[in-house]
């Protein structure tokens, strides 16, 4: 059946392929004037946990190391004043009592570090979104309903902020290809905000979803609103994306560890309905003073947390428990399928 905001799958544009063998677990992207800046999932390797600033050509120019080890890095922004803002907040096994946002300034020499804390315990998280007024906005990775989180004041470094759950958002089902069925079309694994700041995006496995906002209200657009679908099919992990730098069309980037030999990250251009975007004035977004030049790593679904309804003694009742209980069988299904590729990571 079809839905408001369906699309057919339009074949993307490569733009370029990263072949720094350090950039095989890409998590997050952003696009800048002078290129690119992405960030790694969780990886073991001490020259994987960095921010990179890439060109144009995806060539790794220069490199920005954490003042301590992040825990899962899973998503990008940047701010209008062209802070590059990472987000920590990955959690699979759902047991960290914190998560993190990393502030890297124009010009500073290393990331900041800011704490949040649920109001409801441990979620796995790997979109992060920016409001008008910069501040940021974390949307779940569950399926279903993925909940919509802000901090309840200002971010302070040293301190822990606890975040309230301002909503959920739901996304439309899709029928797009994927390496995790149904369930990888339900997943929120990235997202973006415009350059103008009127749409947001929202990732899965499978598609992105675009969001129109209103006076600067992101939740409400989220919670609230119907999204344009882009289908964004058959990418092996694809987490990563973000808008253009004039807003016209979205950029992506999958992971690839566990591919075949000679699988390289590729960054990929979709066009969005209607050419949605217009330019505008571009934040500035420089390698940091004290950045190391360049030399010469999969974050898997997390089970999905389903709800079956209640039992009803009617027809629709049933309806609802047998679905319930399917989904439950995939997400089995998709832990099996995907625990070797977790099983090479440690301290996840």
């Amino acid at each position: 059946m079809a839905f408001p905001g369906a699309a057919r799958a339009v074949a993307p544009a490569v733009v370029c392929r990263v072949r720094d063998e350090r950039l095989t677990e890409i998590s997050g992207m952003v696009a800048t004037d002078s290129g690119f800046v992405v960030v790694n999932d969780g990886a073991d390797e001490a020259s994987r946990r960095r921010i990179f600033f890439l060109d144009t050509r995806c060539a790794v120019v220069r490199s920005v190391p954490y003042p301590s080890r992040p825990r899962d890095t899973e998503d990008l922004a940047v701010g209008a004043d062209g802070t590059v803002w990472v987000a920590d907040i990955g959690d699979n096994d759902r047991v960290r009592s914190t998560v993190a946002l990393w502030r890297l300034a124009p010009g500073s020499r290393r990331p900041v570090l800011h704490r949040l804390s649920y109001p409801d315990g441990p979620h796995d998280a790997e979109a992060l979104l920016l409001g008008p007024d910069g501040r940021p906005v974390l949307v779940t990775k569950q399926a279903g309903e993925a909940g919509v989180y802000l901090p309840t004041g200002p971010l302070r470094a040293g301190a822990t902020v606890p975040m309230r759950r301002a909503g959920q958002v739901r996304l439309p089902a899709t029928t797009t290809a994927n390496p995790y069925s149904f369930l990888g079309r339900r997943l929120v694994t990235g997202g973006a905000t415009a350059p103008d700041g009127r749409r947001v995006v929202l990732r899965t496995y499978a598609d992105a979803f675009e969001f129109d906002v209103t006076d600067g209200d992101v939740v409400a657009a989220l919670t609230g609103g119907t999204p344009r679908v882009v289908p964004l099919p058959d990418e092996p992990q694809g987490e990563s994306v973000s808008y253009s730098r004039d807003g016209r069309s979205l950029l992506t980037v999958s992971e690839t560890a566990g591919q075949p030999a000679g699988t390289r990250p590729t960054v990929l251009r979709y066009a969005l309905p209607g050419g949605a975007g217009s330019p505008v004035p571009s934040p500035s977004v420089a390698a940091p003073a004290g950045s190391v030049p360049a030399a010469g790593s999969s974050s898997a679904p997390a089970p999905a947390a389903v709800d079956a309804g209640r039992r009803r003694a009617d027809t629709g009742g049933v309806r609802s428990l047998l679905l319930g209980v399917g989904v439950i069988v995939a997400g089995l299904l998709l832990v099996a399928m995907v625990g070797a590729a977790r099983a090479r990571r440690t301290g996840r």
